[in-house]
């Protein structure tokens, strides 16, 4: 997080104007940058849930849940919002239900994977459609592109692995401005 901060800190100090952030939703960050736009990337909180439900669901609120989940990218915010309040409406009893550990004595969730996943959608929710609330943001509701050009950098990297720790930062300068110098001119 402290990573995060000092190159938020370091490009508004050097005259930057932050629109707001995408990000795949490390805890903390939402607290960190709560002065700012945030956008949950919609892919991440989709990986979030199929890491908890499995893309094999088998309980009926599971596979709805994930079927629902897998809409998100293609969904209106409104529509994803009532379905997903509808679906809650409908499985709230079952997501509640509980079992008594005899030993421990203590209760304990039934389907745990599947309040996981619940939970998680529900406490992103205000994250997953900032790019929709705020439109004169142009924020992105994924952080595809940006994963994508890291990807490319790591394999141009790759192919000059003997660079020394200066030449390969003079390496990540030059690739960083061309790859955004038709987008941001300089003056």
């Amino acid at each position: 997080m402290a990573d995060y901060k000092e190159g938020i800190d370091w490009l508004l100090s050097n005259g930057f104007i932050i629109q707001g952030i995408v990000c795949d939703g490390l805890r903390g960050m939402f607290q960190l940058f709560d002065n700012h736009k945030i956008q949950m990337c919609q892919y991440h909180q989709i990986s979030i849930v199929r890491r908890y439900l499995t893309q094999n669901p088998e309980l009926a609120a599971s596979v709805e849940l994930w079927e629902l989940t897998k809409r998100l990218t293609k969904s209106k915010k409104e529509d994803f919002l009532h379905q997903f309040q509808e679906w809650e409406q409908k499985w709230i009893d079952f997501l509640r239900e509980r079992n008594f550990d005899k030993r421990t004595g203590k209760s304990y969730y039934v389907h745990k994977r599947l309040r996981s996943a619940w939970l998680s959608l529900k406490r992103n929710m205000p994250y997953l459609w900032t790019f929709y609330d705020y439109p004169h943001a142009e924020l992105p509701n994924t952080n595809n592109s940006l994963e994508a050009t890291f990807a490319d950098l790591k394999t141009k990297l790759r192919n000059h692995n003997g660079l020394s720790k200066k030449h390969r930062q003079l390496f990540i300068d030059e690739y960083f401005r061309l790859k955004f110098l038709h987008k941001y001119p300089q003056k």
